[in-house]
């Protein structure tokens, strides 16, 4: 057993409460245990000059954390005059994570803004971000469909993030900060409803493991984002092969 009680191949309780805010097309709260992160979708109807003509839309992710998210505060990177490589690398990961599930070639060209703020950090944000992107553009996909803006909702597979890694020899799932920050081996693992990989992100921290351990780790890794992808999915009335998602009047779903 971990200090907070779970098995080591256990999710912390996971919440999602939907239509968070008020004016974004979409928008979530998301909690992994202690770790919460507003997820918000906006569409401008423009896109970046790559994508212009193409009858193309994008989608692109900003992710930020509030000063005292964590244990003591941090200084804001806009204060700072410069984002850290850390957040640039997190922001790139939601990106590319949603558009793997998103078929941007019937959204016209527009583009969604994924926001994600950390409002309280305790391990896995980028994964909460991912997870809760994901309903939120999903929202806001539904919304473009039902003002007659898109012919249908062009959104593939769900998606769902968590982090793996080996503590004290171990493998566990869903790492929290006090894990994270002793793990010999640290993962995040991007997944489908259908059961497919989108990312694999991972490293030894001063430590080196073996093919079967990676795949013992993925392993677990999906398993977690089956559960995670079976909350999403309370959340909707769904047919991926048909293109047909519809909201459940339903604000939040847990476990």
């Amino acid at each position: 057993m971990r200090k907070d009680g779970r098995s080591e191949d256990e999710l912390r309780p996971v919440r999602i409460i939907r239509d968070y805010l008020a004016y974004p097309e979409g928008s979530c709260l998301i909690e992994f245990g202690n770790t919460k992160v507003i997820c918000t979708a906006s569409v401008t109807d423009t896109v970046p000059p790559f994508q212009k003509g193409k009858g193309m839309g994008w989608i692109t992710a900003e992710y930020s954390m509030l000063p005292r998210a964590t244990q003591t505060r941090n200084v804001r990177e806009s204060v700072q005059g410069r984002i850290s490589g850390r957040t640039h690398e997190i922001q790139r990961m939601i990106g590319r994570a949603i558009r793997t599930v998103v078929d941007l070639s019937k959204i016209g060209e527009r583009t969604i803004w994924v926001d994600c703020d950390v409002i309280q950090a305790d391990g896995g944000t980028r994964t909460a971000s991912i997870t809760g992107a994901f309903v939120a553009v999903t929202d806001a996909l539904i919304k473009l469909y039902e003002e007659g803006l898109i012919s249908t909702v062009p959104v593939k597979d769900f998606l769902a993030a968590v982090s793996v890694g080996i503590v004290n020899g171990k493998p566990m799932l869903d790492l929290n900060f006090e894990e994270d920050s002793i793990a010999q081996v640290d993962m995040n693992v991007v997944g489908t409803g259908s059961g497919k990989l989108a990312e694999v992100q991972a490293m030894g921290e001063e430590f080196t493991f073996s093919k079967e351990d990676l795949a013992n780790l993925i392993d677990l890794a999906m398993k977690g984002i089956s559960e995670l992808i079976e909350l999403q999915k309370a959340l909707y009335e769904f047919n991926t092969s048909l293109g047909y998602w519809k909201k459940k009047n339903v604000k939040e779903a847990r476990f």
